[in-house]
């Protein structure tokens, strides 16, 4: 057993076979679907939750964002990890804590447990993330090959999250909301055994030294900032708290990129960000997440709570984006070696500004056949996505992937939240200045009530049914609309001018297929 171990372990990129490759891939991102997946379906299983187990309010915020915390706190110590002590074993350790994770929801009693296991899923997909498209840039040594590669894995990671609200709406349908859990643990099984005998173990030949202090600065930055951002979300851009919680975040992250920048071998090298065509893919892969994110939640809200269609019927309903992404992302590539990397990423953020826009335009009223067309120009938008990643990884060398992958994943985490708390929080200010709950004071509407009504729709539909004020519901209903029709136009407008920007920091000319270290 332990020769075998060995040679499954001693394994390199330079002696598995081209088939042997592809299978590899396969495995990378077939795996990668179930944890991008996970993200977004225990949203559809959290009112389920809350009935079985009674949450306090706390409770139900530290169930949906603690894993985001752990995850994005880890990203990049987990990647210095892997570049130490090896790739292929960092990996298949996360998967192996995730299969068990799943499974332990069996035993899960009380609220704290489910907060417990979120956590522990965040661990092992901060080992998981960065450390799969790290090895696709071992295993893929040729250019064009690995844009090809990155296509196909970029394509999976995107169903990933599209399909989640579609998976957890079926699960829900005939079963509890443990099977939301439970349905990670085979995939992530399956990918330790294919995994010990596919990969090959990859490390970086001048890995960076682990470094305590740079460590808990990148843990304690990274975490900060993504719970105060979420933190405003729910709060409000005035809120005391999330404002010096946002303070300690940029003061940490600054002392993490000082210290980088001492070390002869930091755990991140900071320097990477000079490169233009990383800060392209970087600010893209932000982007992309950040449009995709944002209005795929109010969409899904507004499917159920306006249409008042099911969890599972609304999760099919956003199926046009994943098949605008699954139809363009395989094409990428190949349209980008035509026509330049450049214009292909400028090109996808501005189709998804011009889903925006064409919400704004054309939501009079607001309509699902409207939302068609708006859902599949997003979703073409993230083929994009793919030749960010070659872009970043075709401009870094191969001791530098674990640097880059963390940058990326990084930024897609981000974009997650920033997409949640920014888009959010603007729909909510449009809600709040349409709705002018005032104007209900004369029909008994006002102090706490009011307060509610001005949270949410679902808050003023409530309060609508409890009072018998049925123009409350007709009016938050109407605001709600338009605030979906504002942010079409502020989300248009900030990606359009963020594909000005992208397009100007790309040399002209830049090939994805050709390794370039300048």
């Amino acid at each position: 057993m332990k020769k075998l171990l060995q040679a499954l372990f001693s394994m390199s990129a330079d002696t598995i076979s081209p088939a042997k490759r592809w299978t590899a891939l396969g495995v990378l991102s077939l795996s990668l679907f179930v944890v991008t997946m996970d993200m977004m379906i225990l949203l559809m299983a959290l009112p389920k939750l809350i009935i079985d187990l009674s949450p306090t309010t706390a409770q139900q915020l530290w169930i949906v964002d603690v894993y985001s915390l752990i995850l994005a706190g880890l990203l990049i110590p987990m990647s210095a990890l892997a570049d130490r002590w090896g790739r292929k074993k960092l990996l298949l350790t996360g998967f192996f804590i995730f299969s068990v994770a799943s499974v332990l929801v069996l035993f899960v009693t009380t609220a704290n447990h489910v907060i417990a296991l979120r956590a522990l899923l965040g661990l092992a997909g901060a080992m998981i993330m960065p450390t799969t498209l790290s090895m696709i840039r071992t295993i893929f040594s040729n250019p064009k090959e690995r844009a090809t590669a990155l296509a196909i894995w970029a394509s999976i990671a995107s169903l990933g999250a599209i399909a989640g609200p579609v998976v957890g709406g079926l699960l829900l349908e005939h079963f509890s909301w443990h099977s939301v859990f439970i349905i990670n643990a085979p995939f992530a099984l399956f990918a330790v055994i294919a995994g010990l005998f596919l990969l090959p173990e990859a490390r970086s030949t001048q890995p960076p030294r682990w470094d305590m202090l740079a460590t808990i600065l990148s843990i304690g930055g990274m975490s900060t900032l993504v719970w105060s951002i979420k933190h405003f979300a729910k709060e409000g851009w005035d809120d005391t708290t999330a404002l010096i919680v946002f303070a300690i975040s940029a003061l940490l992250l600054i002392g993490f990129v000082v210290r980088c920048l001492r070390q002869a071998k930091p755990m991140l090298d900071v320097r990477l960000f000079k490169r233009r065509p990383i800060a392209a893919g970087a600010i893209t892969a932000f982007f992309s997440m950040f449009a995709m994110t944002g209005i795929m939640l109010l969409i899904a809200q507004w499917l159920q709570v306006v249409l008042e269609w099911s969890p599972l019927k609304a999760g099919i309903a956003t199926l046009p984006a994943a098949v605008g992404a699954l139809l363009f992302t395989p094409l990428a590539p190949a349209i980008a070696a035509r026509i330049g990397a450049r214009t292909v990423l400028a090109s996808g953020l501005a189709m998804a500004g011009i889903g925006f826009l064409y919400i704004f335009l054309f939501g009079h009223p607001l309509t699902y056949g409207v939302l068609v067309p708006a859902l599949v120009l997003i979703g073409i938008s993230t083929a994009s996505l793919a030749v960010a990643s070659s872009l970043i990884m075709s401009s870094t060398p191969q001791d530098k992937a674990g640097n880059s992958a963390a940058i990326e994943e990084s930024m897609y985490d981000l974009g997650n939240v920033f997409g949640v708390a920014v888009i959010g929080s603007i729909a909510a200010a449009f809600y709040r200045q349409y709705l002018d709950i005032a104007s209900f004071a004369g029909q008994g509407i006002s102090g706490a009530l009011a307060d509610q009504a001005n949270k949410s729709i679902v808050d003023a539909l409530a309060v609508s049914a409890q009072t018998g004020v049925f123009d409350l519901a007709t009016k938050a209903t109407s605001a709600f609309d338009d605030s979906i029709l504002g942010i079409g136009l502020v989300g248009g407008i900030i990606l359009v001018t963020i594909a000005i920007i992208v397009f100007a920091l790309i040399p002209k000319g830049l090939d994805i297929t050709s390794q370039r270290h300048d």
